[in-house]
């Protein structure tokens, strides 16, 4: 498959969704910013990728980063973000959410496996109740230390 017949629409995401399942496949979750691609951005989608047979990546907008990160934020633009994420082997679609949170998106889709980082509380991961009504897992990627796209800026900044 072309990196950018990756890149899906809900609706058509939602067909996808729904024929892969017809077909007995796990399917898993995970959404950021992914603002700066680094290695530790490519182990944890590895690893999320470990978790299903299909692996859904939802990727925060500009206008949603802004909210969430400050006016500074995003440094790359949302077509540049999910293009570059469409080159990774292991992600098998990608779309994007506008809100705040993808509560709507995994409410639409009901994945098998919801996967967030583990900076993340377990108990707070946006989606968790949803998912776990239906019978679904919620599971956290062990955090990797020193891997983060804001101490990432901080160190260009200083230069």
């Amino acid at each position: 498959m072309r990196s950018i017949d990756k890149i899906k629409t809900r609706r058509q995401l939602l067909a996808i969704v729904d024929k892969y399942k017809k077909q007995g496949k796990k399917i898993a979750f995970t959404n950021g910013c992914f603002d700066i691609l680094h290695s530790g951005h490519i182990k944890y989608l590895e690893a999320a990728k470990n978790k299903a047979d299909i692996l859904l990546v939802a990727v925060n907008t500009d206008s949603s980063v802004k909210k969430i990160k400050g006016l500074k934020r995003p440094i790359n633009k949302q077509s540049d973000r999910i293009k570059v994420l469409s080159a990774i082997s292991c992600i098998d679609y990608l779309t994007f959410f506008g809100e705040e949170t993808p509560l709507n998106l995994i409410k639409l889709l009901k994945p098998d496996v919801l996967i967030k980082g583990g900076d993340w509380d377990i108990k707070k991961i946006v989606g968790s109740a949803v998912v776990r009504s239906y019978g679904g897992k919620v599971i956290t990627i062990p955090y990797i230390k020193g891997y983060s796209t804001t101490n990432l800026i901080k160190k260009i900044n200083a230069l």
